[in-house]
């Protein structure tokens, strides 16, 4: 038989050439007892070729069952399939014969076959290994002799990647593959079945046919159809009923088309550069720590130079000291003391600078007055001056420094951060960070 006569006994409609692979493919594999399984997208019409291998197979007079696995709820699938014996379970008042046992000696159709759960899975491949099975609530073997069919609509490979499909059981599947295309994938058959609804239709409800102008007929194959045969049909059925005119354009049909932007229109291809963009969200999080880590650099060697620059009395500068290597170690960098720590300040009892080398007389505007703090204080009583132990904690000579600059500029972020040499972003982080008002 050929496949024109083929596709006229079971109402296939079109004439893609993998449409017709499909079927060239089913008719072939129908002599032999082979398990099958038929792929592609939800409502391409997998259905018609369980039908065709069974129509075609020695098994034509023995019984042809479809069983929609995913609409079987998960605790009751086992007893569908392979039966149970009485008293096995609450409910189960007398036995009864599953799928595998009614369907001896023909086929069974087993669609959505990735929706069966693993335990369920395992069964399956041993009655396709072996034909054996056990009932529910049963330790008897039992033999079948039946031909498996499978269909699904689910990426397998994916299935099987995320633990819920079983390997072993797919490869015993898809000894033949039959992969049914997409309607967008064959859209010189789109037409075709759109006039054999609209006849069905119209004979089913006595009316007459529904006719498309050229504009209608060219958004009717540009459309993507992403529910395939089964939502064209739907959507003609819907037109058949409510439109009054028979005569349909391109802008009645637009409105019962769902997500008209899916429709396929030629694009125009731009040669200029796009600017450069961020491949992944991990780019992006890489460029933003190393924004933060040039920040935090920036910001350390900023405090080492105000502390550099800054000492306000004898105990202060040695404790900066301390500080100042502390933050020179963290950065891996060799440290050289710019004011060496002095045991005599500057400036004499009575406020006279004594010129010490080692001090800079700009000190006294970069910081308080070491004379007003030594007015009452004498040479000779300088072992019994009091240190007062201050944090090394960074975190705090930043928040201190960040609150000064804030003080400073009358609490403007902008000049505060070009006072401390950071950007305004990294300022706002910090202020949130250190809850500062």
């Amino acid at each position: 038989m050929d496949i024109q006569s083929i596709k006229q006994r079971f109402g296939i409609i079109g004439n893609s050439p993998t449409l017709h692979r499909a079927i060239d493919i089913a008719v072939q594999v129908a002599p032999t007892d082979l398990s099958v399984l038929v792929t592609g997208e939800s409502g391409v019409g997998k259905e018609y070729f369980p039908q065709i291998i069974h129509q075609f197979s020695a098994r034509k007079h023995g019984p042809y069952i479809a069983v929609n696995c995913g609409a079987i709820p998960e605790g009751t699938i086992d007893s569908e399939l392979f039966g149970h014996e009485k008293g096995s379970f609450t409910g189960a008042t007398d036995s009864r014969k599953g799928y595998f046992e009614v369907a001896g000696g023909g086929t069974i159709f087993l669609d959505e076959v990735a929706e069966l759960p693993l335990s369920t899975q395992v069964r399956l491949l041993r009655v396709l290994e072996t034909g054996e099975y056990i009932k529910v609530g049963s330790s008897k073997i039992q033999k079948t002799d039946v031909r498996v069919v499978a269909a699904t609509n689910v990426n397998v490979a994916k299935a099987i990647a995320s633990g819920k499909f079983r390997e072993d059981l797919y490869y015993r599947l898809n000894t033949v593959p039959i992969f049914i295309p997409a309607l967008r994938e064959r859209r010189e058959d789109i037409y075709l079945l759109f006039r054999k609804f609209a006849n069905d239709f119209a004979e089913k409800y006595r009316m007459p046919s529904l006719q498309l102008d050229e504009a209608g007929r060219r958004l009717l194959e540009n459309y993507n159809w992403p529910g395939n045969i089964r939502q064209l049909k739907n959507i003609t059925e819907q037109i058949s009923v409510i439109e009054k005119e028979r005569n349909i354009d391109a802008s009645v049909f637009q409105k019962y088309l769902p997500d008209y932007t899916e429709i396929v229109l030629p694009s125009v291809v731009s040669h200029k550069e796009e600017p450069n963009t961020f491949g992944s969200e991990r780019e992006i999080l890489y460029k933003i720590l190393f924004d933060m880590k040039a920040d935090m650099t920036d910001l350390k060697k900023l405090v080492v130079e105000i502390l550099q620059k800054g000492p306000e009395n004898t105990a202060r500068g040695r404790e900066n000291d301390l500080l100042i290597r502390k933050l020179y170690q963290s950065t891996d960098t060799a440290y050289e003391p710019v004011h060496p720590v002095v045991k005599t300040p500057p400036y004499s009892a009575s406020g006279e600078y004594k010129g010490n080398p080692d001090w800079s007389p700009n000190i006294r505007k970069n910081g308080p007055s070491v004379m007003d703090e030594s007015a009452n204080l004498n040479a000779d009583i300088e072992d019994t001056e009091e240190f007062i132990e201050e944090s090394l904690s960074l975190a705090d000579k930043e928040k201190e420094l960040i609150s000064k600059a804030l003080e400073k500029h009358g609490g403007k972020r902008k000049n505060a951060a070009q006072e401390l040499g950071i950007s305004e972003r990294t300022l706002y982080r910090k202020i949130k960070e250190f809850n500062i008002e």
